[in-house]
């Protein structure tokens, strides 16, 4: 089933964030769109969203929104020092700069990292793959470089390990294989990933309050400026 919605807008900043302007968890944007006259009309299909299970976790609508998790193989907590997770954020502030990345929320976590995310380009996956690349590059080098890490060979016999057992790498294994990007269907299910994870290092104990973590873009959504570009939703 498809149907035709009129917006009366000035002006449209972000695309993306429209859908959720709707209210209604029932549709989503099917990539058509076109402005006439300050009037934007949005083709928008009623379907199943992309991402679940039966889509084996692809990212199948290049240009959705969407939730991705990525973790450290055997939830290793590498991330408790502070070098490893600013390694990240400097290597997505370069995707922003560089691929096109676009981010609406983020956090990094011990042993894991939340983002939603799309791509300028409708290449996310694209994106994502060299992301995870360079980073498990780079931070396994750091931490065999480290000679004040006192966990440096626990680590690396984890990730010597994992990359032995997979034949894709060559070495170590940082990352898991399963990043399983999901796709933000509706304003309900958006909000909720959103809040899912600003609120991840309070259930976790490290704060009391969400937007009070630097890794991540609580901040942003209360009126503060974080450590990357965030394209706010709502």
């Amino acid at each position: 089933m498809e149907a035709i919605v009129v917006f009366n807008i000035r002006a449209v900043v972000n695309l993306t964030a429209l859908p959720f302007a709707l209210l209604n968890q029932d549709f989503f944007i099917g990539g058509n769109a076109c402005c006439v006259a300050n009037n934007l009309y949005l083709t928008l299909n009623h379907k199943k969203p992309y991402g679940m299970a039966e889509a084996g976790y692809k990212i199948r609508n290049a240009e959705g929104i969407h939730f991705v998790t990525f973790a450290v193989v055997d939830w290793v907590d590498a991330f408790t020092r502070r070098e490893y997770k600013d390694m990240l954020v400097e290597s997505l502030s370069f995707c922003q700069e560089n691929k096109g990345l676009i981010l609406y929320g983020w956090c990094i976590m011990p042993n894991h990292v939340h983002f939603m995310a799309s791509a300028r380009d409708k290449n996310l996956s694209d994106i994502l793959r060299d992301f995870k690349k360079y980073t498990s590059t780079q931070i396994t080098s750091a931490i065999l470089k480290n000679t004040q890490e006192s966990r440096r060979n626990w680590m690396i016999d984890i990730f010597g390990k994992a990359g032995k057992e997979n034949s894709r790498n060559t070495s170590y294994q940082f990352w898991r294989q399963d990043n399983h990007p999901i796709e933000c269907f509706s304003f309900d299910f958006t909000k909720q990933k959103l809040d899912y994870i600003h609120n991840n290092p309070v259930e976790a104990g490290i704060v009391y309050n969400a937007e009070d973590y630097v890794y991540s873009s609580a901040g942003d959504y209360v009126g503060k400026k974080g450590l990357l570009k965030v394209e706010l939703l709502f």
